[in-house]
């Protein structure tokens, strides 16, 4: 059963409580195997109550404050008051943006589950911000992929979005992507949004090209958005050009790296797709510490 305050840090963050409550059970339930914390049994007694801080140990962007109040609730069964609960967004080191009190047995028992969620999730949004800062002025937006962690993509997501980044696709059921298998399989690439446009009227469809050429095609054809994979600044720019006349979008995609971001923003893209967002994030150091 989560808390109030737990549900009003998830409804903050626009997450669905049961769909984090059951990735916190999950978790949790992966760490104890069946059995109890034998090291905490053993050596905080039964009785003793404490409060505890969530803190970050460097400077970063946090995200998942509620989903690791979650993890503590499941932990506890109810059984916890929170004095301090922070907001998701920019952090100094040493701030406190978790304030809990309970049975220590229980805070330690869940420790670790909170931690490892909200350390992974505040890497996401540090790295999107990241991104972010380095494309600022441009126009362009920062978006993410598909490229998420099996059974946490709602959660990855939303810290995207804490870090300033904008989402794509939650599902293959949103929106349509025709890429180059698709090309392959419809026999070439005006073929392919010719199709998705006729299974689906009505749908947004992206369309991948790897040369201006193809480009060139699917503005013709239609196309809403054009992701140009893995082309020089040059072929973005001509693409550019092409589109933006005819207000159809752009999103660079492939090969992507933070040092060269801007240059890439300063093309005139719309869009830079990242998947590094959320596939290659490195944690950001949190710690519990009791007080």
């Amino acid at each position: 059963m989560l808390s109030q305050p737990t549900l009003a840090a998830l409804a903050a963050a626009g997450l669905d409580p049961s769909y984090v409550e059951d990735v916190a059970r999950r978790t949790l339930a992966e760490d104890l195997a069946g059995g109890v914390d034998v090291t905490s049994v053993a050596t905080v007694p039964s009785d003793l109550e404490g409060r505890a801080a969530f803190v970050p140990r460097h400077y970063g962007v946090v995200a998942g404050i509620g989903v690791a109040m979650a993890c503590l609730d499941v932990a506890a069964d109810g059984d916890l008051g929170y004095e301090r609960v922070g907001q998701d967004g920019r952090v100094t080191a040493g701030e406190q943006v978790l304030v809990v009190r309970g049975p220590v047995r229980t805070l330690l028992t869940g420790e670790r589950s909170a931690l490892n969620l909200l350390c992974h999730l505040s890497g996401v949004a540090t790295l999107t911000a990241t991104w972010v800062d380095a494309v600022k002025g441009t126009g362009a937006r920062i978006r993410d992929t598909r490229k998420t962690t099996p059974g946490l993509r709602a959660l990855e997501k939303a810290a995207v979005v804490v870090g300033g980044g904008l989402n794509h696709r939650m599902a293959l059921s949103d929106a349509a992507l025709v890429k180059d298998n698709h090309v392959v399989a419809a026999g070439g690439v005006a073929a392919a949004f010719e199709a998705v446009r006729r299974e689906f009227p009505g749908l947004e469809v992206e369309v991948e090209c790897d040369t201006v050429e193809q480009v060139d095609e699917v503005v013709a054809a239609g196309a809403d958005l054009v992701l140009l994979d893995n082309m020089t600044l040059d072929e973005m720019r001509a693409a550019v050009a092409i589109c933006r006349p005819k207000g159809v979008r752009t999103e660079a995609s492939g090969g992507l790296t933070l040092d060269r971001a801007r240059a890439v923003a300063e093309t005139g893209v719309d869009f830079l797709s990242v998947g590094a967002l959320t596939h290659s994030a490195p944690v950001l150091d949190l710690g519990m510490d009791l007080l």
